[in-house]
Parts: C-alpha cells; sequence; structure tokens
C-alpha cells in the first residue's frame, strides 16, 4: 500500500474543486518534458473519466520523441494560439498547474496565468512553491509529478476506473524523470506504482523504445560529435561541460527533444560527480539553456541556482544564461571554481 500524501480535508477540498468547475485548464512548465507531459495528460485522463472535458496548455513546442503519447493532439500551445488560451483562462473556473514551482516557467504564459480568476491546484514535486493556490500539493521528495498525480488518484480511489490512456503517460513521466529508474528512484513504493501501472496492459519496453530509441540518424551523429569533439572534462574538479551552438544545431538538423538524456553521457567517466550541458536556443539569440546533472550528494540544483538563474533536485536540475554561448562557459568556470571543494 502507499503512503497517503493528502489529509482528508485536502482530498475533500479537491474533490469538490472538479465536481463544482465547469471549464478547466491544466498547464506545465515551458520545454515540456516527459514528466510534465506525462502528468498534464495522465491528470486530463483522470478528469475526462469524471465527467470533465479539460483543455491541455504547453506554452511552447514540445519534444518530437513524445508525440507518440495518446491525446498529445487535443494539447493546445501557448505560443500558437495565445489569444484562445487568454479568453479561457479569464472564464476558468480550475486551473491545474503541473510540474511547475512558479508561474515564471511557464514563460510567456505566466501573466495570463496569474491573472486568471480561476482556483488553482499546484501539483509539483519541485522545492519552493510560489503560486497563488487555494489547494498547493507539493512533495519534493517525490521521484516525478507523475508519481505524485497517481499517488493523488490513488488516495481518492480512482485508479479502478482508469484505463491505458492514464497509465501509459504515467510511466512515460516517472521513467523519464528517473532516468529510466536509474536516479531518484530508492523509494520501495515507487516499485509498487510500477506493479499496479503494469495491470493496466502497458507495454513498458515499447513506452521506453518509444522515448530512448526513437531519434533520428542525425540526432545519434550530433551525440557523437559532441562527446568527441566538444566535451570539456576538468580532470581535477570531477566535472565536465559541452557547448551546443547555433551552427552545431543546424549542421545535424535539431529538432526539440534532441539534446535529451546527452548530458546524462559524460557521468559514464568514472570518478565525474557533474555534468553541464550549454545550448543556445534554436530560435532565439542570447539565450542558453543549461542542463545540470550530478551523482550521490553533490547539489547541482544549488549550482543552477547560483550561477544559471534556475534550480531543480539535488542531482538534475536546469536553467538559463540571457547572453551568448561565452557567457554561459564563463558561468561554467566560476561555477567550478565555487564549488572546487565540494567537487574534489
Amino acid at each position: 500500500m502507499l503512503e497517503n500524501i493528502m489529509t482528508e480535508g485536502e482530498c475533500s477540498v479537491l474533490r469538490s474543486l472538479i465536481e463544482e468547475a465547469e471549464t478547466v485548464v491544466l498547464c506545465c512548465h515551458q520545454n515540456a518534458d516527459g514528466d510534465a507531459m506525462g502528468a498534464m495528460l495522465g491528470w486530463a485522463s483522470v478528469l475526462q473519466t469524471l465527467g470533465k472535458e479539460p483543455l491541455m496548455v504547453v506554452p511552447d513546442q514540445y519534444p518530437d520523441y513524445l508525440q507518440w503519447l495518446p491525446n498529445t493532439e487535443k494539447i493546445v500551445r501557448y505560443d500558437k494560439r495565445r489569444d484562445y488560451v487568454d479568453t479561457v483562462l479569464k472564464i476558468a473556473d480550475l486551473v491545474f498547474c503541473l510540474d511547475f514551482n512558479t508561474p515564471s516557467r511557464t514563460d510567456a504564459m505566466a501573466d495570463a496565468l496569474c491573472a486568471s480568476p480561476a482556483k488553482k491546484v499546484l501539483m509539483d514535486h519541485h522545492p519552493g512553491p510560489d503560486v497563488d493556490t487555494v489547494l498547493c500539493i507539493s512533495h519534493p521528495e517525490m521521484s516525478s509529478t507523475c508519481e505524485l498525480v497517481f499517488r493523488v488518484v490513488w488516495q481518492l480511489g480512482l485508479f479502478d476506473r482508469l484505463e491505458k490512456h492514464f497509465a501509459v503517460p504515467i510511466y512515460c513521466g516517472m521513467m523519464t524523470d528517473t532516468g529510466g529508474f536509474t536516479y531518484n528512484s530508492n523509494n520501495p513504493e515507487l516499485f509498487f506504482i510500477i506493479s499496479q501501472l503494469l495491470t493496466k496492459r502497458i507495454n513498458k519496453d515499447k513506452i521506453y523504445r518509444n522515448v530512448y530509441h526513437n531519434y533520428s540518424e542525425h540526432r545519434l551523429r550530433m551525440v557523437g560529435h559532441v562527446l568527441c569533439n566538444k566535451l570539456v572534462v576538468d580532470g581535477e574538479r570531477h566535472a565536465a561541460y559541452y557547448t551546443l551552438t547555433h551552427q552545431d544545431l543546424k549542421q545535424f538538423h535539431f529538432v526539440k527533444g534532441d539534446a535529451e538524456g546527452l548530458v546524462n553521457m559524460p557521468l559514464q567517466i568514472k570518478g565525474l560527480k557533474l555534468s553541464i550541458s550549454l545550448r543556445e536556443d534554436s530560435e532565439r539569440d542570447n539565450v542558453v539553456w543549461v542542463s545540470l546533472r550530478s551523482v550521490d550528494n553533490f547539489p547541482c540544483n544549488q549550482v543552477a541556482e547560483q550561477f544559471f538563474n534556475g534550480g531543480g533536485h539535488l542531482n538534475a536540475s536546469g536553467g538559463r544564461i540571457n547572453g551568448t554561448i561565452d557567457d554561459a562557459v564563463d558561468a561554467v568556470k566560476r561555477a567550478l571554481a565555487a564549488f572546487e571543494d565540494m567537487l574534489k
């Protein structure tokens, strides 16, 4: 059995909010990953079972390798249909904020989200929630927001009413946010959840292939290019970083999602504690996306907060630099110097 993550009062509030709402919106963070997409699609399936037809909104394009998830065709991109989403947010009764802890993570949608008179519910596993909500279901100790959504469903007694359209995205989100259950996944209850999802006849092996074996030839060649030509290893500090410039992205026909998982690869080097990816935005100048991964107790989230305008989890974090790729490299060098004692 699973430990409850909500009080009886919180369960009652959530049930009432759903029952009373007519217009419901689900949203997640920009550059949506497997966990954000999985949580949104999975929770939408729950609401549909309860007789609701929620609008699912992502701030911008999501990765190509997640297109296969059930019901992605119903998702609306804010950057493509801004006026429509703004209108819905103005009349919405209820908004679910999934897999983000602060409105700024929805990028251009943040103002409209904050201005919406709708009651807001947050479901998230990032530390420091900062959203004006009537119900905040925040558990940073969870492996993923998808795990959290499953636990909410389980506690509400709804799991038996749900089918594959719930189980597939929830498993996908749990899998991707733990690197295929290779980090942040030591809680035995996590594997109880997996066992229950398998009762819905999902094919976990196919889900893995759909995510991790679904890239183009260009992506594979880009990985080789990065590891051979772009990777910088600081052996003394047990850290590594690499850059992906506009030129690199153009050369290898980059599409969103092609850089997924690449930041984990340098951690295969014996003794390495920290890996940092610096990728120029494929559509904008002077924006560099930063991904950080670490092992054991090295706090890459602190590095993200102090040097890259970001944050996240102990071993998996992100941020951005509003500047050039050279500015980002300089920030990496300052970060490695500042955390030198912990890295050594």
